[in-house]
C-alpha cells in the first residue's frame, strides 16, 4: 500500500514542517510581544505602544500579501521546489536578524523581509498539491499540511513561553532560524521533486491514479479560475478570514493577560488550546469536504459559528468562557483557511495553481490591517477590547454572506457527481 501512496511521504511531510515552523516564525510574535524585556528593548512603552505593536504585524502582512502576487508568477515559472528552498533561506536569515535586533526599526525591517520570504507559502503548497494529488483527494491533501499551520503555533506558544522564561527572547529567534536551515531545507532537497513524473521512486500505478480526471473537471473543461465567480467569492471570504484570523491570533495572548488577568502560564495554555481548536476544524473540514463535496456549505457554517462565538466572548463575564470562545472563533477560521486552499486547486489547473494561490494569498493584507486597527482601537478605548470584537463580528457576517452566493452552483455539482456514479 505504501508503494502506491508515496506522494503522502514525499510531499505531505515536507510541506507539513514547512508550515509547522513557518507559522511559529510568523505568529510567535504574539507571544514574544507579551515579554516585558522585549517591549523595553524595542522601546514599546509609550501611550501608543499597542498601535506600534500592531504595526509589526501590519507591515509583515502587507509585505506577505504583496509578495504572494509576485511569488505566484515565479512559482509557475521556476517551480515549487526551488522557490521553497529560496524562501526558507530568507526565513533563516531574517530570524537571525530579528534575534540580533537592538531597536524597533531594525526589528521592523526583519519583519518586512520575513513577510516577503514567507509569501511563498500558499503558492508553493498549492502548486505541490495541484501537481501531486488527484483532484478527488485535495481536501485530505490540504489537511496534511494545513495541520502544520496550526499544530506549529499550538506547540510554539508553549515552547516560546518556556524559552523566553528560561533564556531570552533573542534565543527564540535563533532557535527558529536553526529549524528552517537544518530541517526544512534538507527535506525539500531530498524528498521533493516538481512533479511526480520527475521522482525516480514513483510507481506507474500511483502516477496513473494522480492523473485521473474527475467528472466535474471534464464538464467544466478546466476553465480559467478567474472566470469562475465562485473563486472571487472565496477570495472575498478569505479577505474576511484573514482579517479575523490575524486580529484574533495576534492579540489573543495580550487579551488574556491584560484584558482578562490571566497569568503567563494560563495564557500560554489557552493560546495553545486555541490553535488546537483550529487544527481540529482543519481535520474535520478536510474529511467532510471530500465526503460531502460541499466545501462552500461548510465554510458558510464556519463563518456563522465564528460570529456566534465572538458574540458570546464579547458578552461573557466569565474570563475562561470569554477566552475559550475567542479561541473557538479563531479555530473556525482554521477550517475556512483549509477550505479556501482546497478551492485554489479546484478552480485552477496545475499550470495556473501558482497564480491562483498567489492571488488568494494576497488577501492576507487585511490581516495586517486588523492587527493594527485593533491596536489603535484599544489605545482609543483605554485598553478595552470591546469595540475590536464588535468589528470582528461584522467581518464574520461579511464572510458568511459571500459564501452563501456559491451554494447553488455547488449543489448542482453534487447532483452531477451523484448522476455520474449511478
Amino acid at each position: 500500500m505504501l508503494s502506491k501512496n508515496m506522494r503522502w511521504v514525499y510531499i505531505s511531510i515536507p510541506i507539513f514542517f514547512f508550515w509547522f515552523f513557518g507559522q511559529i516564525d510568523k505568529l510567535g510574535i504574539s507571544v514574544i510581544q507579551t515579554d516585558p524585556t522585549f517591549l523595553a528593548d524595542m522601546g514599546l512603552t509609550g501611550a501608543d505602544k499597542n498601535a506600534k505593536i500592531g504595526f509589526l504585524t501590519f507591515i509583515f502582512t502587507v509585505a506577505y500579501a504583496l509578495s504572494n502576487l509576485f511569488w505566484g508568477v515565479v512559482i509557475d515559472k521556476l517551480g515549487a521546489r526551488k522557490t521553497a528552498i529560496l524562501g526558507l533561506a530568507v526565513w533563516g536569515i531574517t530570524m537571525i536578524m530579528a534575534g540580533l535586533a537592538t531597536s524597533y526599526e531594525t526589528f521592523l525591517v526583519s519583519r518586512i523581509i520575513l513577510g516577503i520570504g514567507e509569501g511563498i507559502m500558499i503558492p508553493v503548497s498549492g502548486k505541490f498539491i495541484a501537481n501531486w494529488f488527484n483532484r478527488k483527494e485535495i481536501g485530505r491533501a490540504q489537511s496534511s499540511w494545513i495541520s502544520g499551520n496550526y499544530l506549529g503555533p499550538a506547540i510554539g506558544a508553549l515552547a516560546l513561553t518556556a524559552i523566553i522564561a528560561n533564556f531570552t527572547w533573542h534565543s527564540a529567534f535563533f532557535l527558529l532560524a536553526a529549524f528552517n536551515l537544518l530541517i526544512n531545507i534538507p527535506m525539500f532537497l531530498y524528498l521533493t521533486r516538481e512533479t511526480p513524473e520527475e521522482h525516480p521512486k514513483m510507481s506507474k500505478e500511483e502516477l496513473a491514479y494522480i492523473r485521473q480526471e474527475d467528472v466535474v473537471s471534464k464538464a467544466e473543461d478546466r476553465q480559467n479560475f478567474a472566470q469562475d465567480f465562485r473563486y472571487w467569492m472565496v477570495w472575498i471570504g478569505m479577505l474576511a478570514s484573514s482579517f479575523l484570523f490575524f486580529g484574533i491570533s495576534i492579540w489573543l495572548p495580550t487579551y488574556l493577560t491584560q484584558g482578562k488577568g490571566f497569568a503567563i502560564e494560563e495564557m500560554a495554555g489557552i493560546t495553545s488550546l486555541s490553535w488546537l481548536f483550529a487544527l481540529i476544524f482543519v481535520l474535520i473540514c478536510g474529511y467532510l469536504a471530500d465526503k460531502t463535496q460541499r466545501p462552500s456549505l461548510l465554510a458558510t457554517i464556519l463563518f456563522a459559528l465564528c460570529a456566534i462565538f465572538l458574540t458570546i466572548a464579547s458578552n461573557a463575564t466569565n474570563p475562561v468562557l470569554a477566552g475559550v470562545c475567542l479561541g473557538l472563533a479563531m479555530g473556525t477560521q482554521g477550517g475556512v483557511f483549509q477550505l479556501s486552499n482546497l478551492f485554489i486547486v479546484k478552480f485552477s489547473t496545475p499550470e495556473t495553481a501558482g497564480r491562483a494561490a498567489g492571488l488568494m494569498g494576497f488577501t492576507n493584507i487585511l490581516g495586517g490591517f486588523s492587527s493594527y486597527i485593533m491596536g489603535w482601537l484599544r489605545d482609543a478605548a483605554g485598553g478595552d477590547f470591546g469595540t475590536s470584537i464588535i468589528m470582528l463580528i461584522v467581518v464574520a457576517i461579511i464572510g458568511f454572506l459571500a459564501y452563501i452566493t456559491t451554494l447553488k452552483k455547488e449543489g448542482a455539482e453534487v447532483l452531477l457527481y451523484k448522476k455520474a456514479s449511478l
